[in-house]
């Protein structure tokens, strides 16, 4: 994509409407873009949302939404909506050369842990058709049909040319994010690297109706030279079949399923009676080098693609969209200094790095095709895992992982502190009675005090505009590592900014002027 020349660039044309030239720009209106262009709306930011394509996607593909973004839904009021319409998953099978050998129940998984302890399908064409509905009644709508042809930058905001049915039209906005996946043109236009690779093995992906009825559970299928996924799509009926293609196929031209027939169905005991969609593709592994460049951020998988070992993907998409939004809308709303945008790529690379190399570890290790993968698939994961799967603890660390819960920022410019369990970067515990959680409803930053709060503390809160919780110090609490009489400053994420075991309002007042945090009215005005 062509680079608008800073000199035309800054022949920009009259101020238009905020329609038009939004504070703003997203490009790609999958899940990440949306869900940004959402939290961007309902903190009052003015944004625009463009897509090339025709309208939203009509392939489930992405399937998991895991609770950690159930929690954010919540925050938006979404979350009930999105279980409804989902399937929760009760079990998972492990069957070998198609027989099971083990059966792994899903029930009282992580109870207490957070609101939602399970595991929810809920196929990607649903999820962004419920997104882009709440988005319009939010007052934004996705211009589809809407490409984006050159971009450039100044100290003052973002250029982009914008293509639709033959012509063009220029859009000023303060700040874009390019949300326009794994070929992303912001990327391209930025001229930001995307190192990395692509496995050698094809994978298939169909959704289909199999003999027998509708399946709820997950299903993996193990064996020497194949391995195989199965799991509910949606509540019409539709399973996802997921697995390796036979080397001996994987350079036929035009390949269908019922190539594939002879080898699913025996690995699967299934009858396949009709397929809905169906198609192959090969598996990438890539970290953008960077996720912000100047006025410019890149989400979602414009930043980062890897393997689809846990579900992953989307998700960790939909974290990058509210971690980016709460603070551009801080900034822009004159709440927070510019150097808050610092902190984007830090914490969202970092997570997005480790994801990509573990998952690459655990794709590796089960879908080789050498002696140590195929003992993996028919002898370890088969009889070691059952044996794991026994232990609470396990359980329990095997969702906090996967549920992308355990996330943390520790390392953060904005984490600071600690109190027991608690330290800063950490996402704050959640405790059911009374629920902790109800409060980040609100968007903002807060304390929470667990016991009797102070009242210079209060005082320090009130001058920052903070709002102030008090919740018992109840056993719960403390077993979630909530000390007794500490006070957490908590992100609009629900992640803890700041922990403090005593109390200590001066800790709190320098942290908020370090940070700029307070009303508009306190700073000095200057529009970002």
């Amino acid at each position: 994509m062509p680079t608008v020349p800073e000199s035309t660039a800054s022949k920009s044309a009259a101020p238009k409407s905020a329609a038009s030239d939004p504070q703003v720009l997203i490009v790609g209106a999958g899940p990440t873009g949306l869900v940004l262009a959402l939290q961007l709306a309902r903190r009052g930011v003015s944004v625009r949302i463009v897509d090339r394509a025709d309208g939203p996607g009509t392939a489930s593909r992405a399937m998991v939404v895991q609770a950690r973004t159930l929690e954010f839904y919540r925050q938006l009021g979404l979350a009930d909506a999105v279980v409804a319409e989902g399937v929760r998953i009760p079990a998972v099978h492990l069957r070998e050369g198609g027989a099971e050998v083990a059966r792994l129940a899903f029930r009282d998984l992580a109870e207490g842990e957070s609101p939602y302890p399970f595991v929810l399908a809920y196929a990607q064409d649903d999820h962004e058709r419920l997104l882009v509905g709440a988005l319009a009644r939010a007052g934004v709508a996705v211009e589809w049909d809407t490409a984006l042809t050159g971009l450039a930058q100044d100290e003052a905001g973002v250029r982009a040319v914008l293509e639709r049915g033959g012509s063009e039209e220029t859009c000023r906005a303060a700040y874009l994010c390019g949300c326009d996946g794994a070929h992303s043109r912001v990327r391209e236009g930025l001229g930001i690297g995307f190192p990395g690779g692509t496995y050698d093995q094809l994978f298939y992906v169909a959704d289909a109706r199999v003999a027998g009825g509708f399946r709820e559970d997950l299903s993996i299928h193990l064996g020497a030279h194949g391995f195989g996924l199965m799991l509910p799509v949606r509540l019409s009926g539709m399973q996802r079949l997921i697995g390796l293609v036979p080397v001996a196929l994987t350079a036929r031209a035009g390949l269908t399923f019922e190539d594939l027939r002879p080898n699913v169905e025996p690995l699967m005991d299934i009858r396949v009676e009709a397929v809905n969609w169906f198609s192959t593709y090969h598996v990438h592994h890539r970290v953008a080098e960077r996720f912000r460049a100047g006025r410019c951020f890149l989400a979602g998988d414009a930043g980062h693609i890897h393997s689809p070992a846990g579900g992953q993907g989307m998700n960790t998409g939909i974290g990058d969209a509210v971690n980016l939004a709460w603070k551009l809308a801080g900034v822009l709303g004159g709440q927070a200094d510019p150097a808050l945008l610092d902190t984007y790529e830090p914490e969202r690379i970092a997570f997005a790095r480790s994801l990509v190399a573990t998952t690459d570890r655990a794709f590796r290790a089960v879908t080789g095709p050498g002696l140590g993968s195929q003992v993996l698939r028919t002898w370890l994961l088969p009889h070691l895992l059952p044996v794991l799967w026994g232990f609470s603890a396990a359980r329990r660390r095997l969702f906090d992982t996967v549920s992308q819960i355990c996330i943390a920022y520790h390392d953060s410019p904005l984490s600071e502190g600690r109190a027991s369990a608690v330290q800063g970067g950490d996402r704050l515990p959640f405790v059911a009675e009374p629920d902790n959680f109800a409060p980040l409803a609100t968007l903002a930053w807060q304390i929470h005090v667990y016991g009797m709060p102070r009242p210079d503390l209060a005082a320090a809160a009130g001058r920052a505009g903070l709002a102030l919780h008090a919740f018992p110090s109840s056993e719960p609490a403390r077993e979630a590592g909530l000390a007794r009489d500490a006070a957490y400053l908590v992100r609009p994420d629900g992640y803890v900014a700041l922990a403090l075991p005593e109390q200590e309002a001066g800790t709190l007042a320098a942290y908020c002027r370090r940070w700029g945090l307070g009303p508009a009215d306190r700073r000095d005005g200057e529009q970002r």
